[in-house]
């Protein structure tokens, strides 16, 4: 597949499943005094996370243009040295605003990838890094990693 392929596959899917296809926001964003760059799918949405906004419907799907250039979570130090770091990318992003949350997540991002792309059981794998040591875990991790581990059984 192309990557025009895999990302209209990944919006129609969602689609599919009651989201909304949005555009990608800008990468030079006008209207927040916090970030110069669009470095994460999650910035259009920011003001809806924080509370400050309604959103105009519960499930929503994107693929979101990102530009990295420097500091934390930005990469820049890394590009170059391995496949997966880039400045510019696209990040492919399912959002729900309240309507479901972890597990429903995890299914359908499993269903995508083995139905949709077609990679087998054995090939998709799923990464659940544990938690930053000198933080306390997350409420939920023990129950993602159980619920992902529990997606690699044979269907």
């Amino acid at each position: 597949m192309t990557s025009n392929e895999i990302r209209e596959s990944f919006k129609n899917f969602f689609a599919g499943k009651g989201h909304k296809i949005v555009p990608s926001a800008p990468m030079v964003l006008k209207d927040d005094p916090t970030l110069m760059f669009t470095n994460a799918g999650m910035n259009q949405f920011k003001d809806i996370i924080l509370g400050n906004r309604v959103p105009e419907c519960r499930r929503m799907t994107d693929s979101q243009k990102c530009l990295r250039v420097s500091g934390k979570h930005n990469d820049l130090e890394e590009v170059g040295h391995d496949t997966y770091h880039h400045t510019m990318f696209e990040m492919l992003g399912n959002w729900s605003f309240g309507d479901y949350f972890k597990q429903e997540a995890i299914d359908w991002a499993w269903e995508y990838l083995v139905d949709v792309l077609g990679y087998s059981q054995e090939e998709a794998d799923a990464i659940c890094p544990p938690p930053d040591p000198d933080l306390p875990p997350p409420p939920s991790f023990g129950e993602a990693l159980r619920t992902v581990l529990k997606q690699k059984k044979p269907r």
